[in-house]
């Protein structure tokens, strides 16, 4: 969900830029403050941008988010989306920690059994999959959500040929949505219901699924409850086994302090970008935790003034969760070279810092939008009187190729050679929008652990073991 700004001009003249501080995780400013010197050597060696994943971090969310459901009295399974983040690295992750992965493609089920999820543990998602998709999944035994009655049929066939039986959802559109191009009609659903059971042979109808945009906990548990309604309906028409809703994926990561986003929203205006850029809205840097959000899910009163995990433990419906960035957050972050600083601070009133990379390595602008906490300036140079304003532009030939349209005011002046951090971006930011464009190679990724015995990191590049 993108949060509307309020827009209350000033000239540019009198903008002095936001610090919009992000939050840090004490191991990534144990490796800023302790490891700088190695963090430079891998960024000297492997290129700029360079990313940075932290599968320590991604373990530590897992268990705090189990702890969250089941604070929230919620029985639920988690699959981590792949989609958010293309490292190896979390998937076996995942697989250590009896964690499933939510597939979209052959390539994302092929790298997720890889990694050692077994495919009982993997949900495969998206409209309308292909046959390919459909065979190695039933041959695994993967969960896989139809989106359609004609994904169904198709589904149920490639079972039969195969002789095994499908593990399925149906996904559903809400009462609310009756425009999303994701899942069923009310008509159409109650159709594929009855065609499960004709088809029990090879459909194993296992429960329901929804797509919702957004972060809006009440309307994430209003969808979950019509969804515990549908899977009581199914068993009454001959699907016993209907007794999972999947939740999806939906739960927000906090970047920065709350007051800290609020004070950003209340004098945000067009004149603190670079020529400027007006934004629609942005990302809800300073929102809820995941751990937040889903216990607010959870507790969220449905009919009778139940809460809606109390209502699916009275009915025995498990719940499964998808969440990307939620698992991601805090576990990787973005190192860029500077490359040249264009200083226009006489005639514009800031730089242009121009890094050895594009704005495809930072994906926010694959949905029209600005990545906003504050990169970090690392540098040798000792901190200025006043601030440096300036953006963060690729290094393409595309005008529109800003990493970071906001000004923001640099403790020193930038130079060419320092290094960027962009923290917090292994969620989304990494993987989503990346490109050879120039037929520049995608920018490596870097596995970083820490050792137990404080001893320094050990690392490797993502992929090989």
């Amino acid at each position: 969900m993108l949060i509307p700004r309020q827009v209350r001009e000033r000239p540019t003249s009198a903008v002095r830029p936001f610090a919009l501080t992000a939050l840090r995780h004490p191991l990534v400013s144990g490796l800023l403050a302790d490891h700088r010197a190695l963090l430079a050597d891998l960024l000297d060696g492997l290129g700029s941008p360079l990313h940075l994943v932290l599968p320590e971090v991604f373990e530590e969310n897992v268990a705090g988010l189990r702890r969250a459901l089941a604070d929230a009295g919620a029985d639920a399974d988690i699959l981590f989306a792949k989609k958010a983040n293309k490292a190896d690295c979390y998937v076996r992750s995942a697989a250590a920690l009896g964690v499933g992965v939510d597939v979209a493609s052959v390539p994302e089920l092929v790298g997720a059994l890889a990694g050692g999820v077994p495919g009982h543990r993997i949900g495969v998602s998206g409209p309308e999959k292909d046959d390919a998709l459909h065979a190695l999944a039933v041959q695994h035994g993967c969960l896989v959500a139809a989106d359609s009655i004609g994904e169904l049929r198709r589904l149920a066939a490639t079972a039969r040929r195969a002789g095994r039986r499908a593990a399925v959802l149906l996904r559903s559109r809400t009462a609310g949505q009756p425009g999303s191009r994701f899942g069923m009609s009310a008509a159409e659903r109650g159709a594929a219901v009855g065609l499960s059971a004709e088809l029990a042979d090879h459909i194993e109808l296992r429960g329901f699924s929804f797509h919702l945009a957004g972060y809006s906990a009440a309307e994430r548990a209003k969808a979950a409850d019509e969804m515990i309604e549908h899977c009581l309906d199914a068993r009454r028409r001959g699907s016993p086994g209907a007794e999972l809703v999947d939740i999806g994926g939906g739960l927000p990561v906090r970047y920065v302090e709350p007051r800290l986003w609020d004070e950003f929203l209340a004098q945000d205006a067009p004149s603190h970008y670079h020529a400027a850029r007006r934004f629609e809205g942005f990302y809800p840097y300073g929102g809820r935790t995941a751990d937040q959000a889903v216990r607010a899910v959870m507790a969220h009163p449905v009919g009778g003034g139940e809460s809606l995990a109390a209502k699916a433990g009275r009915h025995g419906i498990r719940f499964v969760v998808e969440p990307g960035r939620a698992l991601l957050d805090q576990a990787g972050f973005t190192l860029f070279r500077v490359q040249q600083v264009d200083d226009r601070r006489e005639s514009d009133g800031y730089a242009i810092v121009t890094v050895a990379g594009s704005s495809f390595s930072l994906s926010e602008q694959w949905f029209g939008s600005d990545y906003l906490p504050d990169p970090l300036l690392l540098s040798s140079r000792p901190a200025a009187d006043e601030s440096f304003p300036a953006c963060v532009a690729g290094a393409t030939c595309l005008e529109n190729d800003l990493v970071t349209w906001r000004k923001i005011g640099f403790p020193r002046p930038v130079r060419r050679g320092d290094h960027l951090v962009y923290l917090n971006t292994a969620g989304y930011q990494m993987d989503s929008n990346e490109s050879p464009f120039h037929d520049a190679p995608l920018p490596s990724k870097v596995v970083l652990r820490l050792g137990d015995d404080g001893s320094a990191p050990r690392w490797r590049l993502d992929g090989i073991r």
